[in-house]
């Protein structure tokens, strides 16, 4: 399930930091109820096999109705904004869009903003291979060992077989935490992306990269599930990897 919000202001911009992330990540756990932020935060969901805590969310970037444009390191959002959340978990979203809707006016970092709209969204219909957009980029990494025993975080490119790899053990990782499933398999490969659609973004100062772009999606039901509602690749939580439906078909 997603929802899709609208929000406005009353001065013809919205001004925020460049790197934004973490403002609409506080936004979203703060119009959660406090004991439900507090227990998805701590604790999340844990994966069986190897342990590791999941958040089953995940957000898209800001999407403006006319322009944006950067400087002195602010974007600059001109019109009603688009923020699309998307998550598994119903009673997320329905915490959520009910303390959003109860708010009325919104604090976005300096920025007072007023709710227009919230929509509910289901899934898209299931089909085996599709092809999606993103709306934040897609993450994928590994963390290796120098030669001197320092750790270091490698990014992977679209064009290299581990990002697929990597992003269909992703996946079944988080199928297995949701559902108790990870026998499924499929495919995940670069569409229309070049080198023009990386992405660096700035986390509580530290560098991630990731790939926007359109994808080729030959997926069982389960495994489109999941990256619709949960995201494709790492750091969804952190607003990574929300995609939506670019064309069910290159015939259509």
């Amino acid at each position: 399930m997603r929802l899709k919000i609208r929000l406005s202001s009353e001065k013809p911009f919205i001004n925020l930091p460049c790197n934004y992330n973490e403002i609409i990540q506080g936004f979203i756990y703060n119009n959660l109820d406090s004991w439900f932020a507090k227990e998805l935060h701590d604790k999340g969901f844990k994966d069986p096999e190897t342990q590791r805590k999941l958040k089953f969310f995940t957000f898209s970037r800001l999407i403006p109705d006319k322009r944006s444009y950067i400087k002195d390191g602010q974007i600059h959002l001109q019109g009603n904004i688009t923020l699309v959340i998307s998550s598994p978990f119903n009673n997320f979203i329905q915490s959520f869009a009910m303390n959003l809707l109860k708010a009325g006016t919104l604090k976005l970092s300096n920025e007072d903003l007023i709710l227009l709209s919230v929509q509910v969204e289901g899934l898209p219909e299931y089909q085996e291979k599709i092809y999606v957009r993103t709306l934040s980029p897609i993450v994928v990494y590994s963390t290796l060992q120098t030669h001197n025993g320092r750790k270091k975080t490698y990014y992977y490119s679209p064009f290299e077989a581990e990002f697929e790899e990597q992003l269909i053990i992703n996946l079944q990782r988080k199928l297995r935490t949701w559902s108790g499933d990870s026998t499924l398999s499929g495919s995940i490969r670069p569409y229309k992306v070049s080198s023009k659609n990386q992405r660096v973004v700035i986390y509580k100062n530290t560098v991630i990269k990731g790939w926007d772009g359109i994808f080729e999606l030959t997926l069982p039901e389960g495994l489109f599930t999941i990256a619709f509602e949960a995201g494709l690749g790492a750091k969804n939580s952190l607003g990574f990897g929300c995609i939506e439906v670019w064309r069910k078909s290159l015939h259509a």
